[in-house]
C-alpha cells in the first residue's frame, strides 16, 4: 500500500514515518524542502511553502491513503482576526486544497490530524465523539472548519475521511509543556516547581499509541468518515505526571504546593495566561469508540514510554 504524508519531519511525523516503514509501507513525503532525516526509499515531493496553495499532483500519484499532518500550531501576529487567519490559510485552506488534489489523483482515503481543541479547552466529564463542538482558540476553530470541509467534501466526491482528534501527544523530543516538564526533570539542577497540589485530571497519549492508531485507520473499513477520540486510558494530573516523569529519570523531585488560582494569576502577569489554563485544567476523553469500532487498544503504557524517553534523553 502506497502511502503520502504531509509534515513528516514534525515530532509526530517522524515516528510515523519510520513505524511505516518497518511495517513494509510505500511512503511518500510532500516537504517544503528536502531532508535527510530518511533513508533513501522516501521518496520525497519538494512542493514549496505550504501556504501557497502548492502543487501535490506529483507526490498522488497511484497513492492509496494521504495522512496529513501538516499544520500551523503558532502564529507571530497576536491580532486576534490576522491570527484566525493566519491558522486557516494552513490548517484550513491547504487541508482542503489537497483533499481535492487527492480525489483528482484517485486517492480513496484521507486521514486528517485534528485536535482535542475542537471539542473544548477543559470539561468536568470525558469528551465524546459526539459532544458538540466548542473549539475556544484560533488553531481549534481552523482546525474545526478543516474538518467541516472534509466531510463535505467526502459526501459530495466519496472519498474517505477519518479524522483524529488526540490529546496532549507525550514522547522523546515532544514540544510545549510536555517538553518543558522533560527538561525541567532532567536537569542536572532541579530547582523546586510549585506543582505540588494540581489535582485536575487530563487525558494523553504516547506517540507510539498515536501511531499505532494512525496505522490502524489507514486500511480499516470501520474508520472511513468517522472522528475519534484517543488516550493512553490512563488519565492523571499534572502533579502526578510531573512523579512519574521524575520516576522515569531515575530524580527526586520537590513539587511545592502552591494554590493554582495564583499561579494562573501570576503566569498572566507573564503574558502566558492560557499555558497555565491548559497546564491545570482538567481535559478527558473517552476512547472507547476507537476499540469498539476499530477494536483498537494502547500498544504501550505510560510508564513505558516514560522510560523510552529517559532512556533516549539520557
Amino acid at each position: 500500500m502506497k502511502i503520502m504524508l504531509t509534515g513528516a519531519t514534525g515530532f509526530i511525523g517522524k515516528s510515523l514515518v519510520f513505524e511505516l516503514l518497518q511495517q513494509n509501507f510505500n511512503v511518500s513525503i510532500a516537504v517544503r524542502q528536502k531532508t535527510n532525516l530518511f533513508p533513501c526509499k522516501v521518496k520525497q515531493f519538494v512542493v514549496g511553502d505550504f501556504g501557497d496553495n502548492p502543487d501535490f499532483s506529483a507526490s498522488l500519484a497511484k497513492v492509496d491513503c494521504v495522512i496529513h499532518l501538516a499544520g500551523r500550531a503558532h502564529v507571530i501576529d497576536k491580532i486576534k482576526t490576522s491570527e484566525l487567519n493566519g491558522f486557516r490559510n494552513i490548517n484550513r485552506d491547504l487541508t482542503l486544497h489537497l483533499a481535492k488534489q487527492a480525489i483528482d489523483s484517485g486517492v480513496k482515503r484521507f486521514l486528517f490530524l485534528s485536535s482535542i481543541g475542537v471539542n473544548g479547552n477543559q470539561n468536568n466529564k470525558p469528551f465524546l465523539e459526539t459532544d458538540t463542538p466548542n473549539p475556544q482558540e484560533s488553531y481549534a476553530i481552523s482546525k474545526y472548519e478543516a474538518e467541516q470541509d472534509l466531510m463535505r467534501l467526502s459526501q459530495d466526491t466519496g472519498l474517505e475521511v477519518a479524522i483524529i482528534r488526540p490529546p496532549l501527544v507525550y514522547g522523546y523530543g515532544a514540544p510545549g509543556n510536555f517538553g518543558r516538564l522533560v527538561k525541567w526533570v532532567g536537569a542536572k539542577l532541579i530547582l523546586p516547581l510549585p506543582l505540588g497540589s494540581v489535582k485536575n485530571a487530563r487525558s494523553l497519549i504516547a506517540i507510539d499509541n498515536l501511531v499505532s492508531f494512525i496505522i490502524t485507520c489507514i486500511a480499516h473499513k470501520n474508520a472511513a468518515n468517522e472522528v475519534f477520540l484517543i488516550s493512553d486510558r490512563e488519565d492523571l494530573s499534572t502533579t502526578q505526571l510531573l512523579r512519574k516523569i521524575a520516576k522515569a529519570f531515575n530524580k527526586k523531585i520537590f513539587l511545592l504546593p502552591i494554590p493554582v488560582q495564583l499561579m494562573i494569576f501570576l503566569a498572566g502577569l507573564l503574558g502566558r495566561r492560557a499555558d497555565a489554563i491548559r497546564l491545570f485544567s482538567s481535559l478527558r476523553v473517552d476512547s472507547s469508540k476507537a476499540k469498539e469500532l476499530l477494536d483498537w487498544n494502547p500498544k504501550i503504557t505510560m510508564d513505558e514510554q516514560l522510560l523510552k524517553i529517559a532512556k533516549a534523553q539520557k
